[in-house]
């Protein structure tokens, strides 16, 4: 279940920049607003130095990272959400996507205007955010129709349908994204079929210049102020110097080049971390001398479930699953040794498996 993250944002934000920081896939960046005719896509595998901790103790052909999809979504306009201007297109792309990366403009540059004339994070924010809200809303008063039409004709579901609907409505109406409303989780399976824009998880990050990249500046601090008491992820990353030192081809040229610039590690590191915590996504492996392999399961699936995300055979023919923590066969460097000392258990359907299983499944089809 590979994950897919859209980067929004108004042009000229460094959207681009960020995605070129994280992807194998290099997009133009241009300083000429809206030029941009399609979204950037690329995969980037996640990092993960259990793969490799895994390998001593089981030395194989292939590691097998699970990867994350990024998608760069050109910029949005004033007006996009109503069909006004090229970033309308665009939006049909967000709908797509497990969660949102929002990058806000946090520096100045003399060489990259602002589209609104001066850098204002917090108004920028509440611009993209406005143009999903009215969007999300057409959806709404479109659902709101037909289930008028559903209701005239004696449908019992319906008029449940409907009040979950026109609270919605209300709360789009009142300049609020979707993923705020307070609503049972049985009732929002009402809208779930509209893929609400403003309902998906949010990530913002806050794009600063190469000297903020560590305590960030005036203009992120205004951002963790406007998002006090939200619970919102914020991170601050100088996508311009983290793209160059992306490029560079040796990983001990970009290591020395994060340290010299404060850096412990690369944005895209923090970016995954924080997608996967959002979006309550755990890791398990599967090891072997062909491959040992990154499997991404969402948090509190059964050992059926996330033998499913291996291949739906395994799932149907489930019998049981033969587990080992990643910490147990590290240390004691073996699957015999592992179950010689009682850490190999033998797992059933009911078993909730954990971030850092290492799992062997029996089935039979």
């Amino acid at each position: 279940m590979a994950l897919k993250c859209g980067i929004i944002g108004l042009a000229n934000s460094g959207k681009t920049t960020l995605f070129n920081c994280m992807s194998n896939t290099r997009a133009e960046s241009s300083s000429a607003a809206f030029s941009a005719t399609k979204s950037n896509m690329g995969m980037v595998h996640v990092p993960d130095r259990r793969l490799y901790e895994l390998a001593r103790v089981q030395p194989t052909q292939k590691i097998v990272h699970t990867t994350v999809e990024f998608v760069d979504i050109p910029g949005l306009t004033r007006g996009a959400g109503t069909g006004a201007g090229a970033g309308n297109r665009f939006l049909a792309d967000i709908r797509n996507t497990d969660a949102l990366i929002h990058v806000l403009r946090c520096f100045d540059d003399a060489g990259l205007p602002h589209i609104d004339g001066s850098v204002n994070p917090v108004r920028d924010m509440e611009t993209v955010d406005l143009e999903l809200q009215v969007r999300d809303l057409e959806s709404v008063e479109k659902k709101i129709v037909k289930t008028e039409k559903l209701l005239k004709t004696g449908d019992k579901q319906a008029r449940r349908v409907m009040d979950v609907l026109l609270r919605y409505k209300q709360h789009l109406e009142s300049f609020r994204s979707a993923r705020s409303i307070e609503i049972d989780e049985p009732d929002r399976q009402h809208v779930a079929d509209l893929m609400l824009l403003s309902a998906k998880p949010v990530i913002y990050v806050c794009n600063v210049d190469d000297g903020s990249a560590i305590q960030g500046n005036a203009w992120s601090s205004e951002v963790h102020k406007a998002l006090d008491g939200q619970q919102a992820e914020i991170l601050t990353i100088a996508a311009r110097v983290e793209a160059e030192i992306a490029e560079l081809e040796n990983e001990g040229d970009r290591l020395a080049f994060l340290e010299d610039a404060g850096l412990g590690e690369p944005g895209v590191n923090k970016l995954i971390r924080a997608a996967y915590n959002l979006l309550r996504l755990e890791t398990f492996f599967t090891v072997g001398p062909k491959e040992i392999r990154a499997w991404t399961i969402t948090r509190g699936m059964t050992a059926p479930q996330a033998a499913g995300v291996i291949h739906s055979d395994l799932e149907r023919g489930f019998i049981r699953a033969e587990v080992i923590r990643y910490e147990d066969l590290v240390s004691l460097g073996s699957e015999s040794a592992c179950r010689d000392k009682g850490k190999l258990s033998v797992e059933g359907k009911n078993y909730i498996v954990r971030d850092g299983d290492t799992v062997n499944i029996r089935f039979n089809v």
